[in-house]
């Protein structure tokens, strides 16, 4: 069975001919899981089981020597035959185990595939192939499996924009377990606007940060939306309170005739107060002249009623015959008491009479 195994590919270096030369992370002992329908086996999760023994086996390593690295996964396994057809560079001698997993050094010679690199085009699918026996079982650590991986052996080493599984099975985002080794970049799945997506571990860091940032400044916009809202409302409740104090002191506007009205009913209260107590009368209104008047007249009215008021006032222009003569907007005839006959008289002094 042909399976894959994708990883990041990171720390590379130009030589001084332009090649790229990359080390790698690239195989691991345990359990790796694979969907079912991948394995011809229903729609469930299948834990495959790497063993130490497996993985590490002299004739298992030394199939990653010289194993060529090519530009995506070619439609056939690469031999003698295809070689120099999908070729782009090779896996050298150094292959080393580090703890758990297995690191081979790279170098890709191929100019166009060296400029996807990089422009971003890293990921690193292995293509090999391995024999499954069915069974369960459990690890040392008692973890169960359902089948065991053995016989494997390299094929190629394929540089891809996505590492996706081959004719048959994939290793892909949980090939590393909980514990990521150093200097491999594992695949996280995040999603993004109901959409699923793989990337880096650094990746899906990112990507959160700007979802956050993104519902913060949604959550602004619809803060400020509010905001805006409730100042129009209370702006429109202040031009209504205007409207309705227009329309009532248009319905207050006063006609000529009314406004004659007013002015001879103000002339009429002045001169019958000045009549009664000369004062100055400006900017009261017709109740405060009133009131004046009687206190001048009377004494102290703190505390009397208008009606009280009104009635001293006009018993007072009923009890002064000036006052009364202006209440009815006509002289008085004043007895002068023989006054005007003494002027006369004493005017005709001169006549010797």
């Amino acid at each position: 069975m042909q399976f894959t195994d994708t990883v990041t590919l990171l720390g590379t270096r130009k030589t001084a001919d332009g090649y790229l030369v990359a080390e790698v992370a690239c195989a691991r002992t345990g359990i790796q899981h694979y969907h079912g329908t991948e394995m011809g086996r229903g729609d469930g999760m299948i834990s495959v089981y790497r063993d130490e023994s497996e993985v590490f086996d002299v004739a298992s390593l030394a199939s990653f020597v010289g194993k060529p690295v090519t530009d995506n996964h070619p439609p056939e396994m690469v031999n003698a035959d295809n070689w120099a057809k999908y070729a782009k560079g090779t896996i050298g001698e150094g292959v080393l185990r580090d703890g758990e997993r297995i690191k081979v050094p790279i170098t890709l010679m191929d100019s166009e595939l060296i400029r996807a690199v990089e422009n971003g085009k890293r990921e690193i699918s292995m293509g090999y192939t391995a024999d499954i026996v069915w069974g369960d079982g459990q690890t040392a650590d008692g973890q169960p499996y359902h089948a065991k991986q053995t016989n494997i052996k390299i094929n190629h080493l394929a540089i891809v924009d996505k590492g996706r599984a081959g004719e048959s099975c994939r290793i892909g985002d949980k090939l590393w377990g909980d514990k990521q080794p150093k200097g491999v970049n594992l695949l996280k799945t995040v999603i993004v606007d109901g959409l699923t997506v793989e990337t880096t571990e650094a990746g899906a860091v990112a990507i959160n940060k700007l979802q956050t940032e993104k519902q913060a400044a949604e959550q602004k916009v619809v803060d400020m939306e509010q905001a805006h809202s409730q100042a129009i409302a209370t702006k429109d409740a202040e031009l209504a309170k205007k409207d309705a104090k227009i329309d009532e002191l248009k319905k207050q506007k006063l006609s000529d005739a009314d406004l004659d009205k007013l002015v001879a009913a103000r002339a009429d209260i002045l001169a019958k107060a000045k009549a009664l107590h000369d004062a100055d009368y400006t900017g009261k209104s017709e109740q405060e002249i009133k009131r004046m008047v009687v206190t001048a007249k009377v004494g102290d009215m703190t505390g009397k009623t208008e009606a009280y008021i009104d009635a001293r006032f006009d018993l007072l222009l009923e009890n002064d015959p000036f006052a009364e003569a202006m209440k009815d907007n006509k002289p008085t005839a004043v007895q002068d008491n023989g006054y005007q006959a003494y002027v006369d008289e004493l005017s005709r002094a001169w006549e010797g009479k």
